[in-house]
């Protein structure tokens, strides 16, 4: 296993499912920032309007946030992270008390197929269905508490 291929994938990890416990910064003996990241705007083969817009922008928030690598924002990078957005899914579990007819919580599922490549040799060093689910509590505005 190379030695980038598990903080990445504890980093799409997080941003699409929301995960916790895992350590921050470098792991294996890298550097943090030696390696730099280009995320390309992921396509969205979902019904949800602007969702593949929102992703890409969370995952290069996050990204940078956790210091693994840098965010190639003007440059290539060394790694190219790349995705479709497959599926998306909301379902009411819970109904407000005094209105049995409206949703309080909702649990949202998204799948995207993430391919990770090194930009250098073009090896595929992460290519996988990436499936995550959230609780959303809605409060008066559905489409902002989603977001």
């Amino acid at each position: 296993m190379c030695c980038f291929r598990l903080p990445l994938t504890l980093c799409l990890a997080a941003l699409l499912g929301g995960c916790a416990g895992y350590q921050l910064g470098p792991t294996g003996g890298q550097t943090a920032g030696e390696k730099s990241v280009q995320i390309v705007p992921f396509t969205n083969k979902t019904s949800e309007a602007r969702l593949a817009d929102a992703v890409t922008s969370a995952l290069r928030k996050e990204l940078q946030r956790d210091g693994t690598f840098r965010l190639a924002t003007r440059d290539v990078g060394d790694i190219v992270v790349s995705g479709v957005l497959t599926h998306y899914e909301r379902r009411a579990i819970s109904l407000v008390p005094s209105d049995v007819a409206t949703a309080q919580d909702y649990n949202v599922s998204l799948s995207a197929q993430v391919t990770a490549r090194e930009r250098s040799s073009d090896k595929i060093i992460f290519d996988r269905v990436v499936i995550s689910h959230t609780l959303v509590r809605v409060s008066q505005d559905l489409p902002s508490a989603e977001r």
